[in-house]
């Protein structure tokens, strides 16, 4: 169609740089003069014709990293460089596609993505044409008068994504763009924008797109970046030479997946150690998870002296506080994967769980590293096996799993132990919820510093060693318990 070709770009050649990212370190300062390190010394540069995806767990930095790339906030060291030089304001050539949709609900489809152009200053015949092209580029032909009310989720994205590509952007950033929408929805939407790349009607020269999601990391990538946590660092990259359309069950994908499932749970392991024995191990035909072996995370070491209850709010640096960070996870989410285990023989492969309970990675580590957390079980090699006080918590009645529970809190998460000593010494054994968060704040962002108390007291409630009132945001002990 006429309108389309108004959009899409000539074909490109791969290869030619776009933006190039050198010695990125973020970090954000929080009170008492402490700082919070996001991103430490990341370099790679995005070229023409090719997807990349920056893939991560959560605490990575990756929204953060693309918006530094986007030149919406500043490295606090290091630069971006694009057309040859730094970049030090909002990258033109840019656009960008949220995980939210971010429409003005009281503009129209056609407004919302005529609203880039009016920006430009792009003339108002011109600007309608090419968002009616946009709008039959993505398949909301016959909405162009509906407001965002009046649509899906999967519609309001495609909305978003018209927006995106009606300014031609030289590079498309999309940040966990399909994670609002429904299995379907997402796939479809992920296949469109395929057949729009190799048909060359994509009007953006390359694709980043930041996901937790591995499957789509491989699926749509031609180069997945793997980035660790706590703060975000290099930790591998490799190309995917696999052609397009690719196929979720053949060997190649799986072998794919299951290659960045080993580097994302090994977060201690020598990566190129690790990808030199997967690809031995894969090209002389024995690929076996044995022959993939990797450090258990140093977290879970004993005697490593960060997980002495003692040192329980006593952290001194930002640094020290990220490695007492307790995983997003919920009690029963615990539970319940330690009776799966449990059913499974007491060992199971992490990628496998994932598949059959059809989580992403963003929903399934947390879980597991909360079990290692707990010595309920340990990861490695991208397996996880219950231990001792799991395979007791999966056979013990609701009373005796607490009391397990209780002890292993006690034992092994610095943070409960604190509250719990801290209201011991209390006379009426009450503490505003603030008096935590207060000495929280000065190792974690505000909003992290909140996530870290209701964490810790969702655990502590399950495990009775305190309860909390919402009216007077207030943890105490009972008076006659505890």
């Amino acid at each position: 169609m006429t309108q389309v070709t108004t959009l899409a770009q000539p074909t490109i050649q791969a290869g030619a740089p776009i933006i190039a990212a050198k010695h990125i370190t973020k970090s954000f300062d929080l009170p008492h003069s402490n700082k919070l390190h996001v991103l430490q010394d990341i370099s790679f540069t995005l070229g023409e014709g090719e997807i990349v995806a920056l893939l991560g767990k959560s605490g990575s930095g990756k929204s953060t990293l693309l918006r530094i790339l986007a030149g919406l906030i500043p490295p606090s060291s290091g630069e971006v460089i694009y057309q040859g030089k730094p970049l030090t304001g909002p990258n033109p050539d840019v656009a960008m596609v949220f995980q939210s949709f971010a429409l003005l609900p009281w503009l129209t489809v056609i407004d919302n993505v005529e609203i880039g152009l009016e920006a430009q200053q792009v003339a108002r015949i011109e600007r309608t044409k090419r968002a009616l092209a946009a709008i039959d580029l993505i398949g909301l032909d016959g909405f162009e008068s509906a407001y965002p009310r009046e649509l899906s989720g999967g519609m309001r994205q495609r909305v978003g994504l018209a927006r995106a590509l009606v300014v031609r952007p030289a590079a498309l950033f999309m940040d966990e763009p399909f994670s609002a929408l429904d299995v379907l929805t997402a796939e479809n939407l992920r296949n469109e924008i395929i057949e729009l790349w190799m048909e060359h009607k994509f009007p953006a020269k390359s694709i980043l797109i930041v996901t937790h999601n591995i499957e789509e990391a491989v699926y749509l990538a031609d180069r997945i970046i793997i980035l660790g946590s706590n703060p975000g660092v290099f930790r591998a990259e490799f190309k995917n030479a696999m052609p397009h359309w690719r196929d979720r069950k053949s060997v190649e994908f799986t072998d794919m997946v299951d290659k960045v499932y080993q580097i994302m749970t090994n977060p201690e392991a020598d990566v190129d150690e690790l990808l030199a024995r997967y690809n031995q191990a894969v090209a002389s035909g024995q690929h076996s998870d044995d022959q993939i072996a990797a450090p258990r995370d140093s977290l879970t070491t004993a005697g490593d002296g960060r997980r002495d209850s003692t040192q329980a709010l006593l952290v001194h640096t930002p640094q020290q506080a990220q490695g007492l960070r307790l995983p997003q996870a919920k009690v029963g989410g615990m539970a319940g994967l330690i009776e799966l285990i449990d059913e499974q023989g007491g060992k199971a492969d992490i990628f496998d769980l994932a598949k059959r309970l059809n989580f992403e990675v963003d929903d399934l580590l947390p879980i597991t590293d909360a079990l290692d957390l707990l010595d309920f079980a340990e990861v490695q090699q991208g397996d996880i096996t219950l231990l001792d006080e799991g395979k007791a918590f999966a056979n013990a009645g609701i009373q005796e799993r607490k009391v397990l529970f209780r002890a292993q809190a006690l034992a092994r998460v610095p943070l409960i132990d604190s509250i719990y000593r801290s209201l011991q010494m209390k006379g009426n054994k009450k503490l505003s919820a603030d008096f935590f968060l207060d000495i929280l704040d000065q190792r974690f962002s505000s909003a992290e510093a909140r996530r870290q108390l209701e964490t810790a007291t969702e655990w502590g409630r399950y495990a009775e060693l305190f309860e909390y009132d919402a009216a007077s945001d207030t943890l105490y002990i009972p008076q006659n318990g505890g």
